[in-house]
Parts: structure tokens; sequence; C-alpha cells
């Protein structure tokens, strides 16, 4: 049987980030922290936790901790009194999502419930290994196929396109968006992992990871930002900008021609209480979404 005092004792050292602070959380020695951890591991045959600063969990950690959190969801929904407790809801999503609806689909959760919002960012084709590792109860993912023990639903689109501003068109592309300008043109990109630029660039252009400049900035608030001073042009949400290409302040460099990214939402399948409420109201917030109007990726 699984001591669950022990592993309630290692989530605290994690999130809080110290023995320390941990027993103070508890009400319990240091002492008796680090020895519930070291008889857990012990019972388990293998190391937990890290021992650095601060500790981290180690892989089968990561996972005994998502099992816990798990634990706690169900004692909310079996046991009502568990409900005055503090429950940390922890969720994987990408930085567009979260800029653009994921907050708003959350509020009345939120408002409803005594819990502790977590969201772990990270690119959508990678924000699934959270759910796999046992970080976050769900993630929004660009991946269709549900882990073992997981479901998925279709969210719907986000669609991409290549904008810039009227002042930056006409200092690199008054000749029209060539390969020439291209490799002159500072681009904008997320990060290292985002390839949407330059897939597409590579499609239309032929031009190669390497033959052109870009500046990085890990925001898509400060995607817009950058277009609108003219620094620089990139890949950016419909949803984002449909006021801006309104009233002219951002031009579609390519009209008709732009990137397509369908993301899905997984959870475990045997979803309760809060977690439900959270599927439901996400899926309630994405039914206004295109739903596979256009081919996954550039177009």
């Amino acid at each position: 049987m699984m001591d669950y005092k022990a592993v309630a004792a290692l989530d605290a050292v994690i999130s809080l980030g110290s023995f320390d602070l941990a027993a103070q959380k508890l009400f319990i020695t240091q002492s008796a922290i680090s020895q519930r951890i070291k008889q857990l591991e012990q019972s388990m045959a293998q190391p937990l936790l890290v021992r650095s600063v601060p500790p981290k969990p180690t892989a089968t950690g990561q996972k005994l901790l998502g099992l816990y959190k798990q634990v706690k969801l169900l004692e909310q929904e079996w046991w009502p009194d568990k409900q005055l407790e503090v429950t940390e809801l922890a969720l994987a999503s990408n930085h567009d999502s979260l800029a653009l609806w994921l907050l708003p689909a959350l509020k009345s959760v939120l408002s409803n419930h005594e819990v502790a919002l977590n969201i772990i960012l990270g690119d959508e084709k990678n924000t699934l290994d959270k759910l796999r590792s046992g970080e976050v109860l769900a993630a929004i993912s660009a991946n269709a196929t549900p882990l073992t023990g997981c479901s998925s639903d279709y969210l719907g689109q986000l669609n991409y396109r290549c904008v810039a501003s009227p002042n930056f068109v006409s200092r690199y592309f008054s000749d029209g968006v060539t390969r020439e300008a291209l490799l002159a043109a500072p681009a904008v990109i997320f990060d290292q992992f985002d390839e949407m630029h330059h897939a597409f660039l590579e499609d239309h252009f032929g031009l190669k990871e390497g033959q052109w400049r870009y500046h990085t900035l890990r925001s898509p608030e400060a995607f817009i930002t950058m277009t609108e001073l003219d620094i620089g042009y990139g890949m950016v949400p419909d949803l984002m900008i449909e006021d801006r290409l309104e009233i002219g302040s951002l031009v579609d460099l390519l009209p008709g021609h732009g990137f397509a990214r369908d993301l899905y939402w997984h959870r475990w399948a045997l979803e309760q209480g809060i977690l439900a409420e959270v599927t439901q109201a996400v899926l309630n917030m994405t039914r206004t979404f295109p739903q596979h109007q256009k081919p996954n990726g550039v177009y």
C-alpha cells in the first residue's frame, strides 16, 4: 500500500522547493520530512528526489506525484469536507491558447472552486509529455492520439497568417514578397522549437533554416508589438489580429496562405469532479473554433 503521508511530504518539498518550508506546511520537523521520503524511496527501491537546490523529482518521483494529484482530486469528489482544501489544478498549454482563450474558459471553474491554477507552458507538440510524466492533469496538444489511460477531444484549429506593418512592407517588400526580400527582412519566431516559420518559408520560397535572420521572442503578445513597431514580420494567430488587419495596422503578406494547427484536449479517461468541469468548460469555449477548415500545416 502506498504511504500517502510520505508522498505528501515529497509533494510539499517539490512544490515549495525546500525541506524547511515543507516541514512548516505539514507541521512536522524537517528530519521527519526527510525520514518519510527516505522510507518511501526504500519501499520503492529507487530514488524519488534529486537533492539539489531546489530539490527536483526523478522520473519515477514525478509519476508518483502525478498519481498523488489524481488521488487528491478523487478525495475531493468522494469526501465533501475535502473540498475545503485547496487543490493544485496543473494544466499544460501552448502559449497561443493561453493568450487567446484558456483563461476565459476556466473562469467559472476558478470562481466556484478552491483550486490553485498552475499552467505549464510549452510547444503544442511537446505538452503531452507533461501529461505522460504526471506533471499535469490535462494538456492542450497538437497530437491527436491519446496516451494509455487518457482520452482526447478535438478542439479546432488555430490559423496563422504571415503579417507585417505597412511601414515594414514599404521598407522590405516594396517590390513584393520575394525570395530576395525575405533574405534581407528580419522575421520573428517564438523559440528554437518553433518550426512554423521555417516550414512556411521553405514551402513557399525554398528558403532553408539559417538562410534568413530572425528575432526570438517567447511571447505571442510581443510578436504583435514587434510587427507594429516595424521591427519584424511573423506568423500570428488570426484571432489575435483580426481587428488590426481590418483597420490596416497590420498587413497579410501572403493572402490565402498561412499555417493551420489542429489542437486537442487530453486528460485522464476517468475524469471526475473539477477535471470534468474543466473539460466541459474548455470544450464549450472552443466550439466556435474553425473545425478542420484547412489542411494541418502550411497551406
